[in-house]
C-alpha cells in the first residue's frame, strides 16, 4: 500500500473510490451527498459506511461515505473509523482511493497524515499460517489524503511505524517451535544486515562468564539454548543512547511452577516484549533518525525439566545481588534483571523495559492501557505523553519503598515474588533495584501485547508508543 498527498478534489479523483466523512451533528457541504445519505437513513456513527455507485458530479465509480461520529472528532474514533473504512476498501477490491481532509480535535495535519498511513497499513495486516506461501497481498494499492501540504514525511513516518508493528505481530504470532531465542537471534542478525546495524549475540557460555546465573537459572530446564541479543542503531555520532530493552520469553511453561493448561497456548506471547523493541529499531532504522538507538533482548524459553529451578532455589544476578525463587513462573524478572545490569556498558541516556510481565496488571488495568513504573518522573511523563500521540494507552502506578518491602527475604537479598498484592507494582520494584544508576522505566504489556478469543493475535503494540517517544527525542 502506497501513500500520498494531493490537493486533487474528491469530484475530480480519477481513481477507484472517493472517501467523504459524515458526522452526525453536521450535514455534508455537499447538498447532492447529503440528499443521498437522507435518501439511505445513513446515521454517521463511527465506522458506519455508505457505499455509493455513480454519484453525479464524481469522477470515480465509486463513493464511501464514511461516519466520524461528533463533528468534534477524537483522535481514537478516527482511528476506529480507519480501521472500518479499511475493511470497507478491502472487502470491495479497491486498488485506488482519495480521502478527503479531515480535522481531528486537538491534532494538526500532520499528525492526522502519519495516523492514517500508520493505521490502515497496520490494518492490513494478516497472520501467515505456517507451512503456506505467505498471504494474500491486499487489493489496495494507493490511498491518496486530501492536503495543500505537500510534505509527505509525515506518511512515511506512519508506514515506517506500521512496518514495525507487522515485524512485532509476526514474531508474536509465531509458534513456540518456530520462534526460538535462537529465532529471535537471527532475526535480529537480519535486520543488522538490512539496515546496516550492529548485532552481538551472547551465548549460554558467555552469559555464564559474565555472572548471569539469575537468567540462566531460568533457561537451564529448556534444551533450547538462551540468547542474549543487542542491536545498536547509531544516527547521532556519539550521543548517549535510548535502550530498549525486551523481555524474550519465547514459550513461558511457568517452569517448576507450572501453569494452568487452560489458554497455555497464548505463553507464546510471552516474548513480545522482545518483539516490540525488535519491531521499534526496524521502524526507527526505515526512518533513519538522527538518534543512537540499542536494543537488548534477554532470550530463553521456561520449562519443568528434572535440572529446572526449583521454588525456594537461591540464584546470584550479574550485580551480585542474590535472588529466592519462590515462584518459577515469575521468570520475566529473572532474564531482565541480568539485562538491565548489563546495558549499564552503553552508558544510556535512558532505559526503557517492556515486557509481558504480570497478569496482575491486566486485572488493574484491562487490556486497553499498558502499565508504566519509573524512577524517574520526567522519563514518565515524556511516554505519557508519546502514548498519547500514539493512542497507545499507558497508566503510571507507582513504586515505593512500602511495596519494595514485600519482596524480603530471610535466605537472599530479595525474593522474586512479593505476595497476592500490588503484583504489578513489586515486579516493577524488584527490577528498580537493577536500575539505580541510570533513568529507568518499565511498561508491563501484558494485557495489550496480544487479543485473545477469535481474534487472537499479537498487537503490535507498544510499538508506536515507543517509536513517538524516539521521535520527540529527536525532535
Amino acid at each position: 500500500m502506497e501513500f500520498s498527498l494531493t490537493n486533487q478534489t474528491v469530484q475530480n479523483f480519477d481513481g477507484d473510490c472517493a472517501v467523504l466523512f459524515a458526522f452526525l451533528d453536521k450535514s455534508n457541504d455537499d447538498q447532492a451527498i447529503q440528499a443521498l445519505i437522507n435518501l439511505n437513513h445513513f446515521k454517521a456513527k463511527v465506522g458506519k459506511k455508505l457505499s455509493l455507485n455513480f454519484v453525479d458530479g464524481f469522477k470515480v465509480s465509486r463513493v464511501i461515505v464514511l461516519g466520524l461520529g461528533e463533528a468534534e472528532l477524537s483522535a481514537k474514533n478516527y482511528a476506529k473509523a480507519l480501521i472500518s473504512l479499511t475493511d470497507t476498501l478491502e472487502g470491495e477490491k479497491v486498488k485506488s482511493a482519495l480521502i478527503e481532509e479531515v480535522n481531528v480535535d486537538g491534532y494538526d495535519q500532520s499528525w492526522v497524515h502519519k495516523t492514517t498511513a500508520r493505521v490502515m497499513q497496520n490494518s492490513i495486516y494478516q497472520i501467515e499460517k505456517v507451512g503456506t506461501d505467505g498471504v494474500e497481498e491486499s487489493s489496495i494499492e494507493n490511498i491518496a489524503i486530501q492536503s495543500n501540504s505537500d510534505n509527505a514525511y509525515e506518511l512515511l513516518q506512519g508506514q515506517a511505524v506500521a512496518v514495525g508493528m507487522a515485524l512485532t505481530r509476526h514474531l508474536g504470532d509465531l509458534p513456540s517451535n518456530v520462534c526460538t531465542p535462537t529465532y529471535l537471534a537471527d532475526t535480529a542478525q537480519s535486520l543488522a544486515k538490512e539496515f546496516d546495524l550492529d548485532c552481538e549475540v551472547l551465548e549460554e557460555s558467555d552469559m555464564s562468564k559474565l555472572g548471569m546465573d539469575s537468567l540462566l537459572s531460568v533457561s537451564k530446564g529448556s534444551i533450547e539454548p538462551p540468547k542474549l541479543i543487542s542491536l545498536s542503531y547509531k544516527g547521532n555520532g556519539n550521543a548517549k543512547p535510548i535502550v530498549l530493552v525486551g523481555k524474550g520469553v519465547t514459550f513461558d511453561s511457568g517452569g517448576i511452577s507450572l501453569k494452568p493448561g487452560a489458554c497455555m497456548d497464548e505463553m507464546k506471547y510471552d516474548m513480545c516484549g522482545a518483539a516490540s523493541v525488535l519491531g521499534t529499531m526496524k521502524a526507527i532504522a526505515k526512518m533513519k533518525l538522527n538518534v543512537n538507538l540499542v536494543v537488548v533482548v534477554p532470550a530463553v524459553e521456561n520449562m519443568p525439566a528434572h535440572n529446572a529451578s526449583k521454588p525456594g532455589d537461591v540464584v546470584k544476578s550479574m550485580s551480585g545481588q542474590t535472588i529466592e525463587i519462590l515462584n518459577t513462573d515469575a521468570e520475566g524478572r529473572l532474564i531482565l534483571c541480568d539485562a538491565l545490569t548489563y546495558v549499564e556498558k552503553f552508558d544510556p541516556e535512558a532505559v526503557i523495559d517492556v515486557a509481558t510481565l504480570t497478569g496482575a496488571v491486566i486485572v488493574a488495568l484491562g487490556k486497553h492501557n499498558s502499565g508504566l513504573m519509573s524512577n524517574d518522573q520526567a522519563l514518565a511523563d515524556d511516554l505519557i505523553s508519546a502514548s498519547k500521540v500514539a493512542l497507545d494507552g499507558t497508566w503510571q502506578l507507582p513504586i515505593e519503598d512500602e511495596y519494595d518491602e514485600q519482596l524480603k527475604s530471610n535466605f537472599a537479598d530479595m525474593a522474586n515474588i512479593g505476595g497476592r498484592e500490588a503484583g504489578t507494582i513489586t515486579a516493577a520494584c524488584f527490577l528498580a533495584r537493577y536500575t539505580k544508576d541510570y533513568r529507568w522505566a518499565h511498561l508491563d504489556i501484558a494485557g495489550t501485547a496480544w487479543v485473545s478469543g477469535s481474534k487472537k493475535g499479537a498487537t503490535g503494540r507498544p510499538v508506536p508508543l515507543l517509536t513517538q517517544y524516539v521521535l520527540d527525542q529527536v525532535n
